[in-house]
């Protein structure tokens, strides 16, 4: 190998580095998170309350494919959001115990 391509690898490998150090600090614990998010979507069941992206809490009345109906308020208003637009759920059976 050349001495010139040595010295172009030993330039770069801070850079190189860092870019290890970013998938490592910034990518990982994001998918972990991704994962978690996605176990909890599954876990879902009708009864569970529920607090949509948007602040709003409810409980859930019915659970279609990708939609999730949602019943707030006194006046038990009912509305559709998708499960992508929830961001935590509660489980009635935790409040039990």
């Amino acid at each position: 190998m050349p001495e010139g391509f040595l010295n172009g690898i030993v330039n770069y490998l801070p850079l190189i580095l860092a870019f290890v150090a970013l998938v490592l600090v910034m990518v990982i614990p994001q998918k972990k998170k991704d994962k978690a998010f996605k176990k909890m979507i599954d876990s879902m069941k009708v009864g569970d309350t529920v607090k949509t992206i948007g602040c709003i809490y409810g409980k859930i009345v019915r659970i279609k494919e990708d939609l999730v109906t949602i019943e707030t308020g006194p006046d038990k208003t009912t509305f559709e959001i998708s499960k992508d637009g929830i961001s935590a759920v509660s489980s009635t059976e935790t409040k039990t115990k």
